[in-house]
């Protein structure tokens, strides 16, 4: 290999210049620098300013050719490259050339951008919250040894000493939007799993979720354990009540082990979904159930109390539930549950 680049070298001058700067981030990369001293370097090499910017923390290095922090007040950069892992673009590099750019800056800030992702990587402060789908499948697998789950959470970038919380996510917007704001403070890794997005945190706060977000969120248990955990929880949202932890589902949970065919045959959910085409009447019953009360359902759905008194006497003669007794409420609520659960 050395002996090609010598030939090539000695063909083209360009191609001289640009195995030189390969050669020295290689270099660079080998002594496994940190950031400012990579920056440095770039800049000496360049003989201009030479920039980085890390979007997750907006961390800003800016260092002169002679390798000291650039005092002068931002140029337009001349050059820039993004920085990306996972596929993610996470930060920006730079030149601030006076007048038109080097023809090599663009290999330079190539490699600059290249060693600058590894970097990032390796020593932080801050890494991308997308991650290979492979490797968070091996994390949260029912299947996976637990040596192999380790070393998938380790290259993940998860600590062995804490715990790792699974959260299932259905939305259109993209997960690591979602997984920046739910998990602020701490470690998060996302991926696509089939038609269900996994996020891996380690703290996790359930009121940060934007709008149109559906997510079950698993106990900080084991990572398979958490993963089952969270798809339960996802399977019982709802618009009223999008997000949902699975240790608050209590007994509730175990709706979910119960055979769909079952459900399907019990009479209050087949009561329900001869109701379901009806937006208002399930708008209705739903606001009920989740108050237990005439007026304050009426309150949440706008209505005079006594409309929606009507509404739940005609809905009790459907469903065949007396709804104003405790009975008939316990009943109505766990039907209502019970049929979303189905794979309609």
């Amino acid at each position: 290999m050395e002996a090609l680049a010598i030939r090539l070298s000695g063909l083209d001058p360009y191609v001289d210049g640009a195995i030189r700067i390969i050669a020295f981030y290689d270099t660079l990369m080998r002594r496994r620098v940190d950031l400012p001293a990579l920056v440095r370097a770039s800049a000496g090499l360049a003989e201009c300013v030479a920039g980085f910017r890390l979007h997750s923390t907006g961390r800003v290095i800016r260092v002169a050719p002679d390798g000291r922090q650039a005092s002068s007040p931002p140029a337009t950069a001349s050059t820039t490259a993004p920085i990306t892992l996972d596929e993610e673009e996470v930060g920006t590099v730079w030149l601030e050339r006076p007048g038109p750019p080097n023809p090599l800056d663009e290999v330079l800030l190539d490699r600059l951008a290249i060693s600058a992702a590894a970097v990032v990587e390796r020593y932080g402060p801050a890494r991308t919250s997308m991650a290979d789908p492979a490797l968070v499948e091996l994390a949260i697998s029912s299947d996976s040894d637990e040596a192999a789950r380790a070393r998938a959470l380790r290259l993940l970038g998860f600590s062995a000493d804490l715990p790792v919380r699974v959260v299932a996510v259905r939305s259109q917007l993209p997960l690591d939007q979602i997984g920046a704001l739910v998990c602020p403070a701490g470690p998060v890794k996302a991926a696509a799993l089939a038609d269900v997005g996994v996020i891996l945190t380690t703290t996790i706060d359930p009121t940060r979720f934007p709008a149109g977000v559906r997510a079950g969120i698993g106990a900080a248990d084991s990572p398979d354990r958490s993963w089952r955990q969270a798809r339960t929880a996802l399977r019982f949202t709802s618009p009223r009540e999008p997000v949902i932890r699975y240790e608050d589902l209590g007994a509730l949970a175990l709706l979910a082990e119960i055979p769909q065919d079952a459900t399907r045959d019990n009479t209050d959910v087949a009561a329900i979904a001869r109701i379901a085409g009806n937006p208002e009447d399930m708008e209705t019953l739903d606001t009920y159930c989740a108050t237990g009360s005439l007026r304050r359902a009426a309150d949440l759905l706008h209505l005079h109390h006594s409309s929606v008194a009507r509404r739940i006497e005609q809905l009790a003669k459907t469903l065949g539930i007396e709804l104003t007794e405790p009975t008939g409420l316990i009943r109505a609520r766990l039907a209502l549950t019970a049929w979303r659960l189905l794979d309609h």
